[in-house]
């Protein structure tokens, strides 16, 4: 049961500790068991057993949301963002580069590279409106 104790450390760990935190982690962490023994008798594996009481217990943000834990850290979702944009960056850019060389290298003559080119554009203008926080 080492993997269960194991896995609700894992989803409390971004919360302070209190009795009210390790109350609801020995609670979770019983019923969960109680789940796994359940399983066990029915014939499972311990490690299917495992693996499916958790997955059956599903998401804890109810939870975090009762414990004061605000959802969505803004830090690290406002640098996903900017990770995100950069790639967008890169990626119109380089997708902009491969019309323009097929452009010049069969038609030389027509220049309809720039049709695409504002469909691309929109991918990074989006992302560039998400890192602003304009939703």
């Amino acid at each position: 049961m080492k993997k269960i104790k194991t896995h609700v450390d894992e989803w409390f760990a971004d919360i302070p500790d209190s009795e009210q935190k390790q109350a609801i982690q020995e609670e979770i962490t019983q019923n969960l068991e109680e789940k796994v023994f359940d399983l066990m008798r029915s014939g499972k594996s311990e490690e299917d057993a495992t693996n499916k009481a958790i997955v059956e217990f599903g998401d804890i943000s109810d939870i975090k949301q009762e414990l004061g834990v605000k959802q969505g850290k803004q830090g690290s979702s406002k640098r996903q963002v900017g990770l995100h944009l950069g790639f967008s960056l890169w990626g119109s850019g380089l997708i902009i580069a491969l019309f323009l060389f097929i452009n010049v290298y069969y038609t030389p003559d027509v220049i309809w590279f720039v049709y695409p080119t504002f469909a691309v554009a929109w991918w990074p203008l989006v992302m560039f409106y998400r890192w602003l926080g304009w939703k």
